[in-house]
């Protein structure tokens, strides 16, 4: 015997006692949160609802049979995706029409936030049904929580930033611009990119960086943009995983990028350590750019580091004068010695 067999009855028991009194109405969709990698993060009152309901739509229907197996529930599931919620809808509506009770689950964490549910829940608004939100689990959330960005006093939700390298930077440049916290997504085959693209554009600005969130390789991370590629580069775990990235609310003394600049800061610091040692390129770039010199510093030796530079070898001590003699004789034109 499993111990999802001996367990499944026992949470039943246990979201039935803590939810079963409330009301839960017919003919809605209720949207529910499920765990963002732990499988204890699922509420009582989110089992009781699955535990209901009628049918459940879901992301994957591998991942929810999987998720409701788990509970000890077996429920019919109808695939609603990013490529079909519009013309999986009207199923969902079909269904509140003859009085049952929908859920919606994504594959992990809350719905319509970076995952599909947001048409779904305008479409069921629309046709005249109730949208129940059952709280949960969320990457945002948990991410922030455990920021401490202490200049922070909201936040912006970005998600993913574009793939393309123009784009991403563009993306960036204008989130630099906005004073406050902003959360993003990032995939593990992209990471290194994006840090690249973080150091170069906003190198002194603080970042969280959350990887595997509620996992058991949970592993936070605070520090500078520009340090962001050495810490990846640091360790092989570092690039594994889902991440999720909180840039910190910019400080008082902390500029804003200036897009109207001829060149940027990463650039400037590449040109000038083609040509110098590195640290005369790091005090140069500071007293250009105006950034802070740590930051800079830890930039330059991952931009060394990926790029296999060795530091520039001392200069060669110029020749010794020779010594003094008698003045050399220098041949004519005919190739006589003139005296």
């Amino acid at each position: 015997m499993s111990l999802d067999t001996i367990v499944s009855p026992l949470i039943l028991q246990a979201a039935s006692a803590a939810a079963g009194h409330q009301q839960h109405p017919a003919s809605a969709l209720y949207v529910v949160a499920t765990p963002i990698g732990n499988m204890a993060d699922m509420s009582l009152r989110a089992i009781h609802v699955l535990s209901l309901v009628d049918a459940v739509a879901c992301e994957d229907t591998r991942v929810s049979a999987g998720l409701l197996q788990r509970l000890g529930l077996h429920r019919p599931l109808i695939a609603l995706h990013e490529h079909n919620e519009e013309s999986a809808a009207p199923q969902v509506i079909e269904r509140l029409a003859r009085g049952e009770r929908v859920a919606y689950v994504s594959d992990a964490g809350t719905p319509a936030i970076s995952d599909p549910g947001a048409r779904l829940v305008a479409a069921v608004r629309a046709a005249g049904f109730r949208v129940v939100p059952l709280p949960g689990a969320s990457s945002v959330v948990t991410a922030l929580s455990a920021a401490g960005d202490v200049a922070g006093g909201g936040f912006r939700f970005v998600g993913f930033v574009s793939p393309k390298a123009a784009a991403r930077v563009q993306e960036l440049r204008a989130l630099g611009g906005d004073p406050g916290t902003c959360v993003l997504f990032e995939a593990p085959h992209r990471i290194e990119a994006l840090a690249d693209a973080l150091a170069e554009v906003l190198p002194t600005r603080r970042l969280t960086v959350c990887r595997e969130l509620t996992k058991q390789f949970e592993d936070i991370h605070t520090l500078d943009c520009a340090a962001f590629p050495a810490w990846l580069a640091a360790d092989a775990d570092h690039r594994r995983g889902e991440f999720v990235l909180v840039l910190h609310a910019r400080g008082a003394t902390e500029a804003a990028p200036d897009d109207a600049s001829a060149v940027s800061t990463d650039h400037l610091l590449r040109t000038l350590m083609a040509e110098l040692p590195l640290k005369q390129a790091v005090s140069l770039t500071a007293q250009v750019t105006g950034s802070a010199r740590n930051a800079l510093y830890e930039h330059a030796l991952a931009l060394r580091d990926a790029a296999g530079h060795t530091p520039q070898a001392p200069e060669s001590p110029a020749p010794a004068a020779p010594v003094e003699g008698p003045p050399t004789r220098l041949p004519d034109r005919r190739g006589r010695v003139r005296r």
